[in-house]
Formats: structure tokens, C-alpha cells, sequence
């Protein structure tokens, strides 16, 4: 091959990064091109052969995901692993950390094996697999925060091209992002990545809801589509007179901010103030504060709607100031003013350290910055239960926080809803254990008191105190206080906490209605304590009594530890008469399903599962009721399929997509169980969720199921299970739920 063609041969290889050198290029630093050329050549060759579900070259991901990390101005290693953070994951034996190593250096290995260790765990637990990703991910972020960055930039790519996965996988997706990745760079200060994860997920969790904002934007920017622009001049004009060298910037409040808006705090769309936003640019924080007073004289201010956050950054480094005020045409919008500087930090966050920074920073100021994940992951730690982990998680990352100052002028951030003694663990461990008062502004307060923005709070200690209360455990709001407290009874009150556990044990089984003998209830706690990982019955008891495992954890185990272990005599419900069918589950229409390529089918729908469209199903023969479609995975299915003359019964049936879709009213009956804090205002708030998502309710029935916990169960009609997705969507917004789950009729 002659000079030329191997020229271009190479140029023809490098063409796929072509924009990813374009970026690089806009950026002002320095990049090593020749080994982020080498990393690429490196990934495409492991690559080879391998495709997305889109059918693109499996090779355009990793591409993809460089460029938005080169976006981010992160530095040459950043853009290496990032060509190669799948490779070891999904290229076999091809390649090994030792081999990136040997070629790219230890930084590129170390962050491949990070991105790489937060996805390889083999945990049969779909659920504690998920759980356990978070955990190593937030230990990847303490040892290279630039490991998050990465992941963050890959899960943005996943989003934007997530149309082609299955429904399920877009759900799941969403769900993760949701919950996990938007609150991180959130966390971080990553802006503009935060906001278009929001919105790529709403898409997939609340379709109709995101078109319902959606077109109440595009209609209200219609309304006034010369607004902003028209601000932005008169503000514009009046800076120059003051001789202030200013940006302008304007925009439009996204989808999902006024979404969360509308259904976190029961606003309606006219009632967002803050819909138009106008963002001044300038120099120095003494400029911030003079266009400040510019603006103020201009427009009308609303009351309460100033909040200061260049006095008091909020704990991801955000500094602006914020004000909302009246344009001379009567429609409310807000201004944010802030320097340059801190413009960077809003939209990239502490990655904007690394984009303008240059190197000035050290290390040791980043990881000061970045200490709350350190406490976060040591705040977790004696977390047992994977749906309390992820309520704290959700509390300590992704808040609303109070600003409250000790006696000596130290800012303490909380978040919203802290109490006293969350104050006093923020502050620290033996504070929060001695604590035996507390006053606010010079004044006694009670410790269960939740104090304000602006507060001077002081904690009053003893040594003579006997530690904290089992009750405390109720009323603290950060996963920090209470991991502290559970510590502290773990530590010194194992005896106490053991009783405290078979007592709590043994008022579940009264409460199930269950009498074991003595050995088989040793043999159910037994195994129990194995299924939660523990090594003996006491670690158990011990758990329960320190709260490092909530009852209900244990609840639903008890149960089925007594059927397999007292009740294994017992036959299953195999007999297919025992398999109970009732009128189809729809309200209107008929037909539906395609039995065996057969249209036209008497069918009903099983109570036991209620299918809807989009789920797996499977038919049953019943005797002299037609075929009965069940879920794939129903209990009673399941059952059966322990007798040959059961099977022999079984139909393959299939949804008629056409029919379904040619009848949009026909509804199906969905049973959903709301798991909620008992509140006077719950049920109201459910049934007018439902109503704004014009749901049809056919039946709705309550019970208590703990002291302050209730169970809704609603009985909906659903056109199918991507409907019925949306109603739950909708329904976790609403205060006080906890969790939901799709019940049985």
C-alpha cells in the first residue's frame, strides 16, 4: 500500500470522530490527539461486528458519549475512557483492565474500571442488583468523580436514543434515570445534563402528561411570543446606561420543571410565576447586586419570590440571584443574575473545574467540595432494606434545602422538612447522642421542631445523657441522622435490641394469624435471616430492633416461610375449576384477543392477574366458561403447571393489536394498590389525580395496614398497560404515597 493510501486509509478510519476533534478544537485546552485517535482505533477494532438494537454500529455509542464528555471539557484520559468504557464489558476475552493499562496508561484503566465495576455484579435479586449498582457507583464517584461524569454523558446518550428499546426497557430506563441520574447531576451542578434527562425520561414515564405541558407551552409562548425578546431590550438599555458589561440570556421553563410543578405542588399552569426567565451575565458580584437594584426599579417585584444564593450557594456549588417580577404587560417572569464564573459552575458544575480551571484547583479543594459523597456512602452503609436506601438516597441527593447557622455564623444545609435533631447529627455524631434541648433564635424549642432558612440554632448536650430514642427514628428526615442513631443502637444496645426484635417478630406472627411451634418458627426465622443475609436469628432480631430492617421487610417472608415450612404438606390449587374466571375485565367493546390465529373466541379475563394489552399472556381451557387469559407469569398459572392434565389445557393466545387500536374508548379494569402515610387529605388528593387524567374509577376501597400507614385499592379503567403505566406515574406524585403495586381483583 502506497504512502497515499494508507493517508487515506486513515483518514477514512478517523472520519467517524471527525466531530469529536471539531469540539476538542473549540475547547482552549491542550489534548493529547494522538492517543485519543489510538483509544478509538483501540474500541472500534473490539467493537467490530457488534450492533445496537437501532442496527448502527455498535462503535457510534462510544463516539457519541466522547463527544458529550469533550463537550464538557473534561481532559484526554476522560475521552479515552469514555471511547473504551464498554469494552471490557462487552467485548469477551478480547481485551482486559491490564491491557488498557499497558496501552493507555493507569488513569484511562482506572477510570474504565470504575464505569466498568458499577454494572458487573451477579446478584440473582433483580432489585438488590439495582441497589448495589448504586452503591459502587457512589464509591466509583469518591475514588474519580470524573467516573460519574462519564456515566452521566453515557446515560444521556442511552436516553436520546432510547426509542428503539422495548417498552419495558424504556420504563426501566426512565425510571433509573429519573430516580438516580438526574438527582447526581443535580447533585453535581450539571444543569444542562440534568434537564435534558428529566425531560427525555418524562417522555417515557407520563407520555400524556408531557404532551399536556407541552402544548400548554407552545400555546402560552404563542400568546407572547414577543416578550422576552421585548425584556430583553429594555433591560438591555438600562445596563448600558450604567456602563455594566453584560450577556443577556432568555428562555422558556422546561417540560418537566413545570410538570413537577404543576403535580408536586398542586399548581396550575397559570399559576407558574417563574414560566419566562431572563439571565444576566456579568463581571463581578458587585455587578450582580447593582442589576439587581436596576431591575427592581424597573419592574415590580413579587414578594417572597428573591432568593439569594450568591451569599448562601446552595450545597452543589450553585451561586445567583433570583427574583420574580411584573413586566409592564402584566406577565410575571424571573431574573437570575450571576458573574461568569458562576454561570459556568451553574451549567456544568464541578466538571466546570475542569473546563476552566486548567489544573489551578487541587485536588484537595475538589475532593473538599465533593465530601457529601463520602458521608453519603457512610451514611448508607448499615442500610438493609433496598426501598429505605433508595428514600434516603432520594432525601440526601435531591432536596429543597434550609440554610440554618450555628451560634458561631457556620452554615448547616438541610433539607427541607429537617428537624432539630437532624441539625444536630449534620453537625456530629456525639452532638446529635448527647442531645437533650435545642434552642432556635435564643429560644426553647422542642427537638422534633423544624427549623427555618435563616434560623440561629443551638444544641443543647449532656454527658449525662442516656443517648438517643428507638423514637427518633420516626421523626428525623436525612438518611445521615438516621443512620447515626441506628449506629449508636447497634453499637451499645445489642442486648435491648435483640428482645426488641422477637417481640416485634412475634407481634407479626399474631398479627398473621400464625401459631409455628416452637421448632418450626426457629426454622422460619432461620431461613429468613439467610434470605436477608445474615448469619444467625440473632443478627436478625438485632437488625429489627436498631431499625436497620423495617418490619414490613420481614412481613411478607414470614408468611411464606410458614406456608413452605408448616403447610408443605398442603397441595397447590392445581385443579383447573379452582382457577377462578369472571366476566371480562373490560367496561364496553369486546373481543381483543386472537386465540391460536383464531378471531371471534369467547375469552374472559382472569381476575387473578387482570391482564391488560401489552402484557404477556397465555390461554386456559376452562370447563364450559371458553378460554380464561391470564398474565404469563400468574400465580395460578404458575400452580398449575405442576399437573400434566393442566398443561395439556393451556392455548397460545395473543392480543389483536388492530382491534385494540381501531378501539380507542374500549377500557380494561386495572386493580392498583397505593401504599400511603395516612393523611386527611390522601384520598381526596388520589381521586383528583385520577380525575386530571380523565381515568375512569370504577371502585375504590381503604384499609389501615400500620398506625400511620394506609392501602388505597382502585379498581381503573385502562386502555393498556402503557396507560396503566402513566396512571401509576401520575399517582407517585401525589403527597404522602409511598409505593404502589398493579394488585389482584
Amino acid at each position: 500500500m502506497s504512502e497515499h493510501q494508507i493517508i487515506e486509509s486513515e483518514n477514512s478510519d478517523l472520519s467517524m470522530i471527525s466531530k469529536l476533534f471539531t469540539i476538542m478544537e473549540s475547547s482552549e485546552k491542550i489534548y493529547d490527539v494522538g492517543k485519543i485517535k489510538e483509544a478509538f482505533l483501540r474500541a472500534r477494532e473490539l467493537h467490530e461486528g457488534q450492533f445496537r438494537v437501532s442496527g448502527d454500529p455498535y462503535i457510534s455509542h462510544p463516539v457519541a458519549v466522547a463527544e458529550i464528555v469533550a463537550s464538557l471539557g473534561l481532559d484526554t484520559d476522560s475521552i479515552c475512557a469514555a471511547l473504551l468504557h464498554d469494552t471490557i464489558e462487552d467485548c469477551g476475552d478480547k481485551t482486559s483492565i491490564d491491557d488498557v493499562r499497558e496501552r493507555f496508561g493507569d488513569e484511562v484503566a482506572s477510570l474504565v474500571d470504575g464505569l466498568t465495576k458499577i454494572r458487573d455484579i451477579n446478584i440473582v435479586d433483580k432489585e438488590e442488583t439495582h441497589i448495589e449498582n448504586i452503591r459502587k457507583m457512589l464509591l466509583a464517584m469518591s475514588r474519580d468523580v470524573r467516573v460519574i461524569f462519564i456515566k452521566l454523558c453515557d446515560r444521556l446518550h442511552n436516553m436520546r436514543t432510547l426509542d428503539v428499546k422495548s417498552e419495558e426497557k424504556r420504563r426501566t430506563t426512565a425510571l433509573e434515570t429519573m430516580h438516580v441520574y438526574a438527582p447526581l447531576a443535580h447533585r453535581l451542578g450539571m444543569q444542562r445534563i440534568k434537564q435534558e434527562l428529566e425531560n427525555l425520561a418524562l417522555q417515557y414515564l407520563d407520555p400524556i402528561g408531557y404532551e399536556e405541558v407541552s402544548e400548554d407551552i407552545k400555546k402560552k409562548y404563542g400568546e407572547n411570543a414577543d416578550f422576552i425578546e421585548n425584556a430583553r431590550s429594555v433591560i438591555a438599555k438600562k445596563l448600558e446606561e450604567y456602563n455594566i458589561h453584560f450577556t443577556l440570556e432568555g428562555r422558556v421553563k422546561t417540560v418537566y420543571s413545570i410538570y413537577r410543578k404543576m403535580f408536586n405542588q398542586n399548581k396550575s399552569f397559570d399559576e407558574i410565576y417563574d414560566f419566562y426567565a431572563i439571565r444576566i451575565i456579568v463581571d463581578t458580584e458587585l455587578e450582580c447586586y447593582t442589576a439587581l437594584g436596576i431591575v427592581h426599579e424597573m419592574f415590580r417585584s413579587i414578594p417572597g419570590r428573591f432568593k439569594d444564593y450568591i451569599s448562601t450557594p446552595k450545597p452543589n456549588m450553585y451561586q445567583s440571584l433570583h427574583t420574580t417580577v411584573i413586566g409592564r404587560d402584566g406577565v410575571p417572569f424571573e431574573v437570575q443574575i450571576r458573574t461568569r464564573e458562576m454561570h459556568q459552575v451553574a451549567e456544568y458544575g464541578i466538571a466546570a473545574h475542569w473546563k476552566y480551571k486548567s489544573g489551578a484547583e487541587s485536588r484537595e479543594e475538589i475532593d473538599e467540595k465533593l465530601s457529601w459523597i463520602a458521608k453519603l456512602i457512610d451514611a448508607e452503609e448499615d442500610v438493609v432494606d433496598s426501598e429505605d436506601f433508595l428514600h434516603a438516597l432520594k432525601i440526601d441527593i435531591f432536596h429543597d434545602e434550609t440554610f440554618v447557622f450555628t451560634p458561631k455564623g457556620d452554615v448547616i444545609a438541610l433539607p427541607l422538612g429537617s428537624t432539630l435533631i437532624d441539625f444536630a447529627y449534620a453537625i456530629h455524631s456525639e452532638i446529635g447522642n448527647k442531645m437533650v434541648g435545642a434552642t432556635i433564635n435564643g429560644m426553647i424549642s422542642s427537638i422534633d421542631r423544624i427549623p427555618q432558612t435563616g434560623d440561629i440554632v443551638e444544641i443543647i448536650t449532656s454527658s449525662a445523657s442516656k443517648g438517643p430514642s428507638r423514637d427518633w427514628l420516626k421523626i428525623v428526615k436525612t438518611g445521615e441522622a438516621r443512620s447515626k442513631i441506628r449506629q449508636w443502637f447497634k453499637r451499645e444496645k445489642r442486648g435491648e435490641n435483640i428482645q426488641v426484635g422477637k417481640a416485634e417478630i412475634d407481634k407479626e406472627f399474631a398479627k398473621l394469624r400464625i401459631k409455628p411451634n416452637d421448632k418450626d418458627k426457629a426454622e422460619i426465622i432461620a431461613n429468613i435471616s439467610k434470605r436477608l443475609g445474615m448469619n444467625e436469628p440473632d443478627d436478625l432480631f438485632n437488625a429489627i430492633g436498631y431499625g436497620g430492617i423495617p418490619l414490613t421487610k420481614v412481613t411478607s417472608r414470614l408468611k411464606e416461610e410458614y406456608e413452605r415450612v408448616v403447610k408443605v404438606e398442603e397441595e397447590p390449587i392445581t385443579e383447573p375449576e379452582q382457577i377462578k374466571t369472571h366476566r371480562p375485565d373490560r367496561i364496553g367493546g369486546s373481543g381483543g384477543i386472537i386465540v391460536d390465529g383464531e378471531e371471534g373466541c369467547a375469552v374472559k379475563f382472569a381476575r387473578c392477574c387482570n391482564p391488560l394489552p401489552g402484557d404477556p399472556v397465555v390461554g386456559f381451557i376452562t370447563k364450559g366458561y371458553g378460554i380464561s387469559v391470564h398474565k404469563h407469569n400468574c400465580r395460578n398459572i404458575a400452580l398449575g403447571m405442576k399437573d400434566p392434565s393442566f398443561r395439556d389445557r393451556l392455548v397460545n393466545v395473543r392480543w389483536d393489536t388492530a382491534a385494540i387500536s381501531g378501539s380507542s374508548r374500549d377500557l380494561y379494569e386495572a386493580v392498583i394498590k397505593v401504599y400511603a402515610e395516612n393523611h386527611i387529605s390522601l384520598l381526596a388528593d388520589v381521586t383528583a389525580a385520577l380525575a386530571e387524567m380523565r381515568v375512569t374509577l370504577v371502585s375504590v376501597n381503604t384499609k389501615k395496614r400500620v398506625e400511620d400507614e394506609m392501602i388505597i385499592q382502585l379498581t381503573v379503567g385502562c386502555r393498556n398497560s402503557e396507560h396503566f403505566d402513566a396512571i401509576v406515574s401520575r399517582l407517585r406524585s401525589v403527597p404522602h404515597v409511598k409505593h404502589i403495586t398493579r394488585g389482584s381483583g
